[in-house]
């Protein structure tokens, strides 16, 4: 059993910064890659950044320059820094990992969170 919990979600005003931090518990052999997502109301989920266990970054286009994904892997928790957020950053954002799991069957799988709210106000 794998669990990706999130937190630090909430309101902000726009201008302001926010941290989100997911934390990766449970039957975990190692995790290749971990990273954010967000869907707005009406849109298609889209990534926001990601990060291999190597350091190696990812970003959307629209949040680059504005938000930093960190890792711990000895917590084997990812966390998203978000500075300068616009009303448009408003979402839920959720955490996904890709990962070896300890226990049979062995292989790489892909494990979401259950989301946390950003809501930005204008």
């Amino acid at each position: 059993q794998v669990q990706l919990v999130e937190s630090g979600g909430g309101l902000v005003q726009a201008g302001g910064s926010l941290r989100i931090s997911c934390a990766a518990s449970g039957s975990i052999f190692s995790i290749a890659a971990m990273g954010w997502y967000r869907q707005a109301p009406g849109k298609q989920r889209e990534l926001v950044a990601s990060i291999t266990s190597g350091g190696t970054t990812n970003y959307a286009d629209s949040v680059k320059g504005r938000f930093t994904i960190s890792r711990d892997n000895a917590k084997n928790t990812v966390y998203l820094q978000m500075n300068s957020l616009k009303p448009e950053d408003t979402a839920e954002y959720c955490c996904h990992a890709q990962l070896v799991r300890s226990t049979w069957p062995r292989g790489v799988y892909d494990y979401w969170g259950q989301g946390t709210q950003v809501t930005v106000s204008s």
